[in-house]
């Protein structure tokens, strides 16, 4: 039997500094057409989140909730796309409806965080059709450019940049004679980070939410926040990357001119003194700041800060979401978590995510057999962790056909290969009930299918039964509110390809040991061949379905067996002598 061992002593958190309420939460993403539609016409709003805040807080035990954009937008990108910062889309509700949620979530101790998105806004919001009037003001507030003049008298974009949607980054707006960048749809123009009036209304747009009470923000798509500046008035053009001979793939350049500049980084770290300055100007309680960047591992380490400087508290660790398939092994997702570990600044925390609003599902996308598994990993592993809604439930992706497909960036391909792009079967209604559209909303007519299984995989349908995947997300989550997985320190072990073995320990609390079988087999383990000092007996706080285990069996340490492809956690209090 190979063994790996790597063994990290988390101090207790009152030695390092004071704890804050991030620290070791769970953040539960919550797309706000999806989660509950209060008023019956088919879209989810703030006043349905509202409805839920009981399941959310005290039935899931869940410490935060992160709402996808509901800002005021013609919705071109669901939301993305914003008409106005300061103002919510009407089918969602009203400010008045946000401002009751989030005091509501303060009554009840959960906290609310609103994306954030910087990068650019609606072509339909007022500054954009100023920039375009060129309005003194705003003639640069968005990235703007003539393009090159081609010896046959046409005009071209003004360089090789290609949207992550498909195609051109330019458009051309005939009102100004001009072309503008757009890194997303045509109907999201950038916004140019290098006018100071830009850096300052956004952080203006940070304080309004501030006060209306929400307790921080996920800040949306980072990488494409700055871009190259002209050479001789000429934007350079990006290098081929050689991965693929589709001109209009984003994959086809290699993005060092439009991503992951350095003055992002800084960006990042000017919001996180906004917040602090809030806060403390305030008097409230922590903010927090979560930055999304699908970058290398460097540039996510980076975005926690610099020397003095604060950036984000959580850089989310897509090193795992991204690198973790339906065929991985053991092995393979030790070494996900290693590489996040050991690149971790000392005082900060780490983050795992599996899952969220860009992604397939995890029961759909690493498979059925390992959606507890998953579960149980990112929420005994130490730090924070972050659930999309649904995930409670392992719901599964939605064959949206063609026909009924709404994500611009699958519209924008073609009826062949729409699948791979579209993102509309991880975005579909939660699943409460086996009534009408599975109790998501009294209409039949949703703004996307619920799901044709609805009857047998509901919220409603997995409580009444002795054993679901909704027992064992909750179970997990009584467990996180535990002493030793906020203090504890952190052993694992890599146990030939497909046994990973964990150990959170506090002295004089408990022992919690966690063993993840990613094999197709039972695996058979001797405990006491892989930790010393282990307790005599230990309880089963929860197990993949597939276990058939009971919470609180009393096992013996000696011999765990597990079947294929489960997770289980056990935890002890009396040590062996």
């Amino acid at each position: 039997m190979r063994s790996s061992i790597f063994t990290l002593l988390l101090l207790t958190v009152a030695a390092l500094a004071e704890e804050h309420w991030w620290q070791h939460a769970n953040f539960y993403q919550i797309y706000p057409r999806s989660f509950k539609d209060s008023d019956g016409d088919g879209i989810g709003d703030l006043r349905g989140v509202m409805e839920k805040i009981s399941y959310l807080k005290h039935e899931l035990g869940v410490d935060a909730i992160w709402l996808s954009p509901i800002f005021k937008s013609p919705m071109a990108d669901f939301g993305y796309d914003i008409s106005d910062f300061k103002d919510i889309y009407e089918k969602f509700g009203t400010i008045a409806d946000l401002e009751n949620l989030a005091a509501e979530c303060k009554k009840q101790n959960l906290k609310l965080v609103l994306d954030f998105v910087p990068n650019h806004s609606s072509d339909e919001h007022e500054f954009f059709k100023k920039s375009e009037d060129r309005d003194p003001d705003y003639a640069d507030y968005y990235v703007w450019h003539p393009g090159k003049l081609l010896p046959n008298g046409t005009r071209a974009p003004p360089s090789n940049w290609i949207s992550e949607f498909r195609g051109s980054a330019w458009k051309w707006s005939e009102k100004r004679q001009e072309y503008y960048l757009h890194q997303f749809v045509a109907k999201q123009p950038d916004l140019n980070y290098r006018n100071e009036k830009v850096v300052n209304d956004m952080k203006d747009v940070l304080r309004f939410w501030l006060e209306k009470g929400v307790d921080g923000f996920r800040v949306d798509a980072l990488p494409y926040l700055f871009e190259s500046l002209p050479v001789d008035g000429v934007y350079p053009d990006e290098e081929k990357s050689g991965i693929t001979d589709d001109v209009d793939n984003p994959a086809y350049l290699i993005h060092n001119h439009t991503r992951d500049l350095d003055e992002t980084f800084d960006m990042v770290y000017q919001w996180r003194a906004v917040l602090e300055e809030f806060r403390k100007t305030h008097k409230t309680d922590d903010l927090v700041l979560l930055t999304e960047a699908y970058t290398s591992l460097n540039n996510i380490i980076r975005f926690y800060g610099s020397g003095e400087r604060e950036g984000s508290h959580i850089p989310f660790n897509f090193e795992v979401l991204s690198n973790t398939f339906k065929e991985s092994t053991g092995k393979d997702f030790y070494d996900n978590i290693m590489r996040f570990m050991q690149a971790l600044p000392s005082n900060r925390f780490a983050n795992w995510v599996l899952g969220n609003h860009d992604n397939k599902r995890i029961a759909s996308r690493l498979g059925v057999d390992r959606a507890d598994l998953y579960n149980i990993a990112i929420n005994t592993l130490p730090g924070i962790a972050v659930t999309y809604y649904g995930e409670e439930l392992a719901m599964e992706d939605v064959y949206i056909p063609w026909s009924k497909t709404v994500d611009p960036a699958a519209c924008n391909s073609n009826p062949k290969d729409f699948l791979i792009y579209s993102r509309d079967p991880a975005r579909t209604p939660f699943q409460w009930d086996d009534s009408v559209s599975a109790g998501f909303s009294t209409s039949d007519n949703t703004w996307l299918p619920v799901s044709p299984n609805f009857k047998k995989l509901n919220y409603k349908l997995q409580l009444s039964v002795p054993r679901s995947h909704l027992k064992i997300f909750k179970s997990l989550l009584r467990l996180r509110k535990q002493r030793t997985l906020r203090e504890g320190s952190f052993n694992i072990k890599l146990i030939g390809e497909n046994l990973i073995v964990y150990k959170r320990e506090l002295p004089e609390v408990s022992t919690i040991v966690v063993i993840l079988n990613f094999a197709k087999a039972t695996q058979n383990i001797n405990l006491t061949t892989v930790f010393t000092g282990l307790p005599l007996r230990f309880e089963v706080i929860t197990s993949s379905l597939q276990t058939n285990y009971v919470d609180g069996t009393i096992v013996d340490r000696d011999i765990v067996i597990l079947p294929a492809e489960a997770g289980i956690v056990l935890e002890g209090s009396v040590k062996y002598e």
